[in-house]
């Protein structure tokens, strides 16, 4: 399966079971008591976070997420199932954004889930309106529409330790050797075209995540090269090992570009604790790598930034760079602690909510906007003069009415309720 690390994907909840009218049915009795049930919830839409994924590319195919919808009600008071939650798995480090781009979900443990989607409410069936002046109510209320909504995904891997160099510096060669990934390796540029992460044993009883993260190049974080899309993945490492090839023609520069890129990308990044190691050493005399090691120092800040020369073709230099990396991480742990995952998040609208607000539009329409009003409207049959007069009522006690006929309100006048109904008063 090739790795996919961006989605976008339609997310549609389950509408709610419409409420039921009935009347109870007895021997010598044509019409009995209103006994409606109540409709059944919509299920939600959740995203789950399993170590069992590994890329979006699923998410190429299953474009639209649709949870199932809620039951009728049924006679006898019977309330209808509420229909089944959808749960979808997504890899461990995705984040979930609306078409506005507010962050509705950012998954980092597994078995974390979130609620992106939330069903629609049943609608209450004619034996919920029975009362001493209504005692044989002929309407019921519609099911809710669940939440639709466009959602981008997006996986940043979750690793400890970041590697980064310019194309060709000899990063997968180091996480062949010290892990037990196997990325793809050769003696040409952009051989890495897809993060790798590795499981690095530090001593027995630790261990850290490495990941090889594409190279990058200078104006990546503009888009040039291959390594703007793959950015992303840094943000989430709690170390970045600089990885620079001991002959390119200038070390410091390299070391600058990237820093620069990653800067340019996401300031917070330039103050990620840094290891710097110098690769393919072996067989250079140790004058020019100090001499190397020098050049570097003098363009790297803090002064505590270790510096190291390595050679992951030989295995020279590489536990201490392990044993470097565990120290940074350890270190970078202690003042940074991590986020508790979040428990399972749901958002009702708020029944408490009951501000509203009228309008007057330019062709003299009145249009009535506020969340509980518009919840009402949802759930009630347009069709039924009942549910229609039921409406008005709710109108009236919450002072809607009032203002209404204060703009200007006459018998025979259209009120719109947002874009959720209509009706002639």
């Amino acid at each position: 399966m090739n790795f996919i690390d961006q989605a976008s994907v339609s997310v549609v909840a389950g509408r709610g079971g419409d409420g039921r009218v009935s009347y109870r049915r007895e021997k010598f009795i044509s019409k009995g008591g209103p006994d409606g049930g109540d409709g059944g919830d919509g299920g939600d839409v959740i995203l789950r976070a399993s170590n069992n994924q590994d890329s979006l590319a699923v998410f190429r195919y299953s474009k639209k997420l649709k949870a199932e919808s809620g039951q009728p009600g049924s006679t006898n008071r019977k309330h209808g199932k509420s229909g089944h939650d959808l749960i979808v798995d997504v890899p461990v480090g995705t984040e979930a954004k609306d078409d506005q781009g507010n962050l509705l979900a950012d998954l980092t443990e597994d078995g974390q889930m979130e609620v992106v989607a939330l069903g629609g409410k049943g609608g209450y069936g004619n034996a919920h309106f029975v009362s001493s002046v209504r005692q044989a109510p002929d309407f019921a209320e519609k099911g809710e529409p669940g939440e639709a909504k466009a959602l981008s995904f997006e996986l940043k891997m979750l690793a400890d330790i970041g590697l980064v160099g310019l194309p060709n510096a000899g990063k997968s060669t180091l996480l062949k050797a010290i892990s037990n990934a196997r990325p793809k390796i050769a003696d040409y540029p952009f051989t890495t075209l897809n993060p790798s992460v590795g499981v690095v044993d530090v001593d027995g009883s630790s261990s850290l995540l490495f990941a090889d993260i594409p190279g990058l190049i200078e104006g990546a974080a503009e888009g040039k090269g291959l390594g703007h899309d793959f950015l992303r993945h840094v943000e989430r490492t709690k170390v970045i090992v600089h990885v620079i090839d001991a002959y390119v023609d200038n070390v410091a520069e390299a070391y600058t570009t990237i820093r620069k890129e990653l800067a340019a990308y996401r300031g917070d990044l330039a103050k990620r604790p840094e290891i710097v190691v110098i690769n393919k050493t072996e067989g250079l005399d140790e004058e020019i790598v100090n001499d190397l090691v020098s050049s570097l120092k003098r363009v790297i800040k803090p002064k505590t930034t270790p510096v190291l020369a390595i050679s992951a073709l030989s295995g020279q230099g590489l536990k201490t760079l392990v044993f470097a990396a565990k120290t940074a991480k350890d270190k970078f742990t202690k003042t940074h602690p991590p986020k508790p995952a979040s428990e399972i998040y749901e958002y009702r609208l708020n029944d408490a909510n009951g501000a509203w607000q009228v309008t007057r539009q330019t062709d003299g329409s009145l249009v009535v906007h506020g969340e509980q009003i518009e919840r009402f409207a949802l759930r009630t049959d347009f069709k039924n003069d009942q549910a229609i007069a039921r409406l008005i009522n709710i109108m009236q006690k919450r002072g809607i009415l009032h203002e209404l006929k204060r703009q200007g309100l006459k018998p025979g006048d259209r009120i719109t309720i947002a874009d959720k109904g209509s009706l002639i008063y």
